[in-house]
């Protein structure tokens, strides 16, 4: 029983450090992309194949959860380019550099810089959001 308690309490008091947050959001940004070209690839095809299948499935894209989707992978895709340059960086050109605080400060440079990044196609994006989706653009 005591190790079942141990393990709830090491469950819900463990935070991860900068490294393994980076890890993940690499690796989940890495599979939302990955997803986003497999179903870019599957709708171009349909113009080839199934042409009459084509608007009706271009319009899905003008869902909400389609177009959130899209922002959110903008973000993804940003910091992804981002954090593997920083890995690069530190794997190939500067190795002796790489210490815990640099990579604490790399990983949060990272993400704010991602941030900024994003912030312009994010403001764009989610105007056209809001306006196909509550104001009745079409």
């Amino acid at each position: 029983m005591q190790s079942l308690i141990n393990f709830t309490y090491a469950s819900t008091h463990y935070r991860p450090r900068e490294g393994m947050i980076a890890f993940l959001l690499h690796r989940i940004s890495g599979l939302a992309t990955l997803l986003f070209l497999s179903i870019h690839i599957v709708d171009t095809s349909l113009v080839y194949f199934y042409p009459q299948y084509y608007n009706d499935f271009i319009g899905l894209y003008r869902l909400p959860g389609f177009m959130l989707a899209e922002i959110a992978l903008m973000a993804g895709v940003i910091y992804h380019g981002l954090n593997g340059f920083r890995i690069a960086l530190f794997d190939l050109v500067l190795p002796s550099a790489w210490t815990i605080q640099r990579e604490r400060l790399s990983v949060r440079l990272t993400i704010l810089l991602a941030a900024i990044l994003w912030l312009p196609a994010g403001i764009i994006m989610g105007g056209n959001f809001i306006g196909y989706t509550f104001l009745g653009w079409h």
